[in-house]
């Protein structure tokens, strides 16, 4: 017997339009031109050796890959972030499920961060109508088309909507791909199930954005950059809302996955920046490098020059350059987001420095005069 689930279809869903936030963007963004305002001199001599990477990587070809928290979007980082992607010196930006969320509700909205201790208390955490409903749908239309996870949400911001087919075109797929195309048959069949559940009427759904012009992954859809969203299945709000599908979301996840993995493919002599110490950038990067590594060595060749920068508010006061990974029996060998990076060849360091400070200061060296 499968165990009992909890019903979600019950759920008393609120409109977004009613929720208190914590962030605006247009008052809360971080303008390219702003100073840095806390760097060690330790901070200023690595963003000094990873701009040189960095220059070096673009000259080369190789791949310059930012991978962030949620707190990155959060922190009002977009015009920064869009800054590094259209001047050419990133060509992967990846992150997790909340910040693809923070970047929609800021460009659906302009506003984010809901007040998590009040609306646990009141059951409505996370239960909220147009964020649940508009990025689980986004990523249903995004299986079917084959896309990846920050893909699917970035193509609805900068279009500003949704192509919903006819159910009965979508039924005649499901009979036609069948037998060809079992993966692509299902996600048409999974995306009428929803058109039927949730009566959406065919053509394009209109769904404005007037402040897209800070959406980080709509800006990445446009320029053909990869971003990529690395989720964990119940950790975000979207996992609320009746809309929510499990089946789009591995499809859209796994396509983002692979696509992150071609990019560490090309990462010999290339740059990976990690900032934030969730657990979704180191672990995959991992298995990512892995894979890529089999491929390689199939061609006699190794990945063996990539250069890391880890960055964290958090301290540690283990030199891992230098030392190697510490004693089980020391604090830092549980820093997993260095602990698993050092253990991953090519050369490490490790920064401390708040994310705002750190990628001002990483933008704004890049783009001096030398």
């Amino acid at each position: 017997m499968p165990y009992p689930k909890l019903d979600r279809d019950r759920l008393s869903v609120k409109k977004l339009v009613d929720r208190k936030n914590k962030v605006y963007i247009e008052k809360d963004h971080v303008p390219v031109t702003q100073k840095p305002a806390h760097l060690s001199e330790l901070g200023v001599s690595l963003i000094e050796k990873t701009v040189v990477r960095i220059r070096m990587a673009r000259e080369g070809g190789r791949s310059r890959m930012l991978t962030f928290g949620a707190h990155t979007i959060k922190n009002g980082m977009a015009p920064t972030l869009i800054a590094l992607m259209e001047e050419g010196w990133v060509t992967h930006l990846s992150t997790n499920g909340a910040g693809i969320i923070h970047d929609w509700e800021f460009a659906f909205q302009g506003k984010s961060s809901e007040d998590v201790r009040e609306n646990v208390e009141l059951g409505q955490f996370g239960i909220w109508d147009h964020t649940g409903f508009n990025i689980n749908l986004a990523l249903i239309v995004g299986a079917y088309q084959g896309l990846g996870y920050g893909e699917s949400v970035g193509k609805m911001i900068s279009l500003e909507g949704l192509e919903i087919p006819e159910i009965s075109t979508l039924h005649q797929e499901v009979i036609n791909l069948l037998a060809t195309n079992p993966e692509q048959a299902a996600a048409a069949a999974d995306f009428a199930g929803v058109i039927q559940k949730f009566k959406l009427k065919s053509g394009f759904m209109s769904i404005p954005h007037p402040y897209k012009r800070y959406s980080v992954q709509a800006r990445a859809f446009e320029l053909g950059i990869p971003f990529t969203g690395h989720p964990m299945f119940g950790c975000d709000i979207i996992y609320n809302h009746p809309m929510n599908h499990g089946a789009a979301i591995g499809r859209v996840a796994q396509n983002d996955f692979l696509s992150f993995a071609k990019s560490v493919s090309n990462l010999d002599y290339g740059v990976y920046m990690s900032i934030g110490s969730a657990v979704m950038s180191p672990m995959i990067f991992e298995k990512a490098l892995s894979m890529s590594q089999n491929l390689i060595m199939q061609e006699g060749g190794h990945i063996d020059n990539h250069y890391m920068l880890i960055v964290d508010l958090a301290k540690s006061e283990w030199d891992w350059n230098k030392d190697g990974e510490p004693p089980m029996d020391n604090p830092g060998y549980y820093l997993r987001y260095c602990k698993t990076f050092n253990r991953m060849g090519g050369e490490m360091h490790y920064l401390t420095a708040d994310n705002r400070d750190f990628l001002l200061a990483i933008y704004q060296k890049l783009n001096e005069i030398i």
